[in-house]
């Protein structure tokens, strides 16, 4: 008998069809993790790795069939198989019915590879490699005329990248790469891609005489819109000083942008003195209690802190912040405006000494909301807060704050359980809850804040004020009197009786409370004043009171708008025109705002005040 030949003896076998059938499916493989695996970011190393498998399989798999067969009654040992024709054809067909399959789809794939548009590879792996923190800055324009000058926007542009390359976790482009796109035409996008980044920072210089503009911006590649942008204006006297300036305030502007996630801010003392560091943590936990003699403890430590270290930007925010809150809770209209002036100094001396210290700008914002009643000027700095730390519980509420003092109470409450969700044992954050609970008539909820306050800081001043509001929304005289007496003695307690007083049936002990609380604060609560006589009814006395109360630039104005006793004349024209008079969105305006489009949330930061 004739012994086949070896070719024919691997056309026995099916090795001829089975290598075949694996050279389609290692190819057909490849093309599929080609193509699908950039839209789940799987890097290109996966793909390498796919085809050295197939080609190192390849030799076993042809082994594999050498020694078995695949028949109809399963794989088995070439040895062991019958030499029937018949199987031997049937399996040949299984085979050859499987490899058109396979090819099949190969060819579909690789035809609409070919014809269907899609982005070239280079663009879309520097797409997906692009990570949010990145940069590249492009050369700024020159357009001072003088084409000599250009080693001056360049340098300008070099120190920015120099100074964006200290950032840790913030990936910036090389000057060599960045600086081939200078008067490029093409789009953001297709630069971005190019250099692998999600933002570009693009500027323009300008000369005219002897000063300098320069318009710097950060634009997101992916839409092209316009992150941030500032312009700065410099004397051009000293050349390397201004670009040492301008260099160093747009780096923190974009340190703030960008790198908000990954900012710290240090509480030590800049000499490493810890005598001071210790006076300003002592200052820290005295202001927390929230009663009189603890914030006049607070602001002896700041000060023994700042003595002992100077430039201690962190003790002169702290200094200021405490100045604010003794004089809005506890001080007379003189007396406030000698506290407010010491904060007034202790804030700027923060800010000079520290620019990006979220602290400085919240004590500076909180200042100019309770002293000046200058919601424009406080919103910026609470914006610029909440900016330099956005991860910040305090910063968080103190948003809540301001966007309630602008009627929108709904995010105040948000934003405050967010603050709660970080430092779920502060006292203070549920008393804020409560007030913005209360006027949205959320009664049980605002009562179960204030016990929460009052079980984590007993004994604080105007928590069972808070407790006596909510009774005299319920209409229930009687409690509101017990809160009013629990009340800790001072202009909070002289308060709450007179308000307590108006919803009984005693009105001679009514009108003794009101009377008492005149002759005692009239200066320092004339918003309370008007409170209570809008709870006696009387339209002409509250409106009155009200303006007496922005003559004395009260800070409890800031709670106009979610008062829920003076809310009763939100309908008089006199409210709205009150509104307009003191800065505020009128009723009317905060309800179309709310049903135009949420208003955004950016910074706050407020102080107490009697209410």
């Amino acid at each position: 008998m004739t012994k086949p030949s070896f070719f024919a003896e691997l056309k026995r076998r099916n090795v001829i069809r089975a290598a075949t059938f694996y050279a389609a499916s290692a190819w057909l493989l490849v093309q599929i993790a080609t193509q699908v695996f950039p839209f789940f970011a799987i890097a290109n190393w996966v793909v390498r790795w796919i085809v050295v498998a197939a080609i190192i399989g390849f030799p076993f798999a042809m082994l594999f069939s050498w020694f078995y067969e695949w028949t109809p009654q399963g794989i088995q040992r070439e040895s062991e198989v019958e030499p029937d024709a018949s199987i031997t054809r049937e399996t040949g067909k299984k085979l050859d019915r499987l490899i058109i399959v396979v090819l099949g789809v190969a060819v579909v794939l690789l035809l609409a590879n070919a014809f269907v548009p899609h982005k070239d590879a280079a663009t879309a792996v520097a797409t997906i490699d692009a990570p949010d923190k990145s940069i590249a800055v492009l050369p700024l324009a020159n357009e001072g005329g003088d084409k000599d000058e250009q080693y001056f926007s360049d340098g300008l542009s070099e120190d920015l990248i120099t100074a964006l390359s200290q950032f840790n976790g913030l990936k910036v482009i090389s000057r060599n790469s960045s600086f081939k796109f200078r008067d490029s035409k093409d789009d953001s996008k297709s630069i971005g891609a190019k250099l692998g980044v999600a933002h570009l920072l693009e500027g323009i210089v300008r000369r005219a005489g002897d000063e300098v503009r320069i318009n710097a911006e950060l634009v997101n590649v992916d839409d092209g819109s316009t992150l941030w942008s500032e312009s700065y204006d410099r004397p051009y006297k000293d050349l390397f000083k201004l670009q040492d300036d301008i260099t160093q305030a747009v780096a923190i502007a974009l340190k703030t942008t960008l790198m908000a996630g990954t900012v710290t801010t240090s509480e030590h003392p800049p000499s490493g003195n810890l005598e001071a560091y210790t006076a300003y943590l002592q200052g820290k936990f005295y202001f927390g209690h929230n009663t009189a003699a603890d914030y006049r403890k607070a602001i002896d430590y700041y000060n023994t802190a700042i003595h002992l270290d100077p430039h201690y930007a962190q003790a002169y925010a702290g200094l200021s912040h405490a100045w604010t809150v003794y004089a809005v809770q506890f001080l007379d209209t003189a007396a406030a405006q000698q506290a407010y002036a010491q904060a007034r100094v202790a804030a700027n001396t923060a800010l000079t000494l520290a620019p990006d210290l979220a602290a400085a700008y919240g004590a500076h914002g909180s200042l100019l909301l309770n002293a000046d009643l200058d919601w424009l000027g406080a919103k910026s700095d609470y914006q610029r807060a909440l900016q330099l730390a956005p991860t910040d519980d305090t910063a968080r509420s103190n948003l809540g704050q301001l966007l309630a003092a602008l009627g929108r109470p709904e995010q105040a409450i948000e934003l405050t359980h967010e603050a709660m969700a970080t430092d779920p044992l502060n006292a203070r954050w549920y008393i804020w809850l409560s007030r913005f609970l209360a006027p949205l008539d959320r009664l049980d909820e605002a009562q179960q804040a204030i016990v929460k306050a009052l079980e984590l800081q007993p004994g604080s001043a105007g928590y069972h004020a808070r407790l006596t509001y909510i009774a005299i929304q319920r209409g229930d005289a009687k409690v509101a009197l017990a809160a009013a007496q629990q009340e800790v003695p001072g202009p909070y307690q002289d308060i709450s009786l007179a308000l307590a007083q108006q919803i009984g049936s005693d009105r001679n002990a009514a009108d003794a409370a009101l009377k008492n609380l005149i002759d005692k604060d009239a200066n320092s609560s004339a918003f309370q004043i008007a409170e209570v006589y809008a709870l006696r009814k009387d339209p002409e006395q509250t409106f009155a009171w009200l303006d007496r109360a922005w003559a004395n630039r009260d800070g409890g104005i800031q709670f106009l708008l979610y008062d829920p006793f003076l809310l009763r004349y939100k309908d008089d024209p006199r409210f709205a025109a009150y509104c307009r008079k003191v800065g505020l969105p009128t009723p009317a305006e905060v309800a179309a705002a709310k049903a135009a489009t949420p208003a955004s949330t950016q910074a706050g930061k407020s102080a107490g005040g009697h209410n």
